[in-house]
């Protein structure tokens, strides 16, 4: 696309003409999150083309308007966005390579789930194609792309994020970070930690009443409101870290050292794998160790970030 048409794109937006001026989207990858995203941009209203290697998981979007590419070039030149949602970065870069210098003057939205490093490569990479290069995080399942409990994380290109803020809106709400390529992919990352963390802590201790035959659903009703209650400590956490203050009045490490010992004393008597909890425990331990008992479990971030060599 030339410079003078995406300005044109960008100055449809500004007018409030959007709902007839909506630019045409290239999706490629139709795995269920590729599906979704092009199903959102049919529903919103845009011309919509699609590409899988795998052609006939297009069929269903076919039916429903969108068009299909006959190959990843013709995907490419069609559109002055192009939105891919693949595997790996790897395939990112098989596929967008058959483009060759097509990608010239395209906006390519990489919502492909990778690192830091793969981000920054890739913008390397798209960039001396002549390309301008937005990289994404999806913070949703398929189920909810389109919906306000959408959350997707962008960094990259601001320019492309300015110009097409309106389509990307649609997907889920659309959160700007930097113009540093790698942070949604490390936004994202630290987000499923954030989260597999929680799912990890609540299947262990569903494993721990389930020993004595009490139900999930059951456990779960007051889990629920107990972790909502904790949360409300998390902000106190992060000013502690941000202030490197980690002095507490609440729960030292030398407390939840004690404490720990009866929790994996009782998930053995009980016959529980403790797999998941023993690192936080050797984690507590070693703050300890290196003198920081006083301190609250804030602390632990900084001995995170300083690995123990191995």
């Amino acid at each position: 696309m030339k410079e003078n048409d995406r300005s044109e794109t960008a100055a449809s937006y500004d007018s409030g003409t959007a709902g007839v001026n909506l630019p045409s989207v290239s999706v490629i990858g139709l795995g269920m999150m590729g599906s979704a995203l092009a199903q959102t941009l049919l529903n919103e209203g845009h011309q919509t083309t699609v590409w899988n290697r795998t052609p006939g998981k297009a069929d269903a979007l076919m039916k429903q308007g969108a068009r299909i590419a006959s190959s990843v070039k013709e995907a490419i030149t069609v559109s002055p966005i192009v939105v891919i949602c693949v595997m790996d970065y790897g395939a990112v870069h098989e596929i967008l390579e058959e483009a060759g210098e097509l990608l010239a003057g395209r906006a390519i939205v990489n919502l492909t789930n990778g690192t830091p490093a793969q981000a920054r490569q890739t913008d390397s990479w798209v960039t001396s194609r002549g390309a301008e290069y937005l990289d994404g995080g999806i913070m949703a399942v398929p189920q909810m792309i389109g919906t306000s409990g959408a959350l997707v994380l962008y960094s990259g290109s601001e320019k492309v994020f300015q110009t097409y803020q309106p389509t990307l809106q649609c997907l889920g709400a659309a959160n700007y970070l930097s113009d540093d390529p790698g942070l949604a992919a490390l936004y994202d990352l630290a987000l499923l930690s954030a989260m597999y963390g929680m799912f990890g802590g609540f299947f262990h201790g569903v494993a721990m009443v389930r020993s004595e035959q009490i139900k999930a659903e059951a456990f779960t009703s007051i889990v629920i409101p107990w972790l909502q209650a904790m949360s409300a400590s998390l902000p106190l956490l992060a000013k502690s870290v941000d202030e490197g203050d980690h002095l507490t009045n609440v729960s030292s490490l030398y407390v939840n050292q004690a404490g720990f010992i009866n929790f994996i004393d009782a998930c053995r008597e009980q016959g529980v794998s403790t797999e998941l909890m023993t690192p936080i425990q050797e984690l507590i331990n070693r703050g300890v160790a290196e003198g920081y008992g006083t301190d609250g479990l804030s602390r632990l971030v900084e001995l995170i970030q300083k690995p123990v060599s191995v």
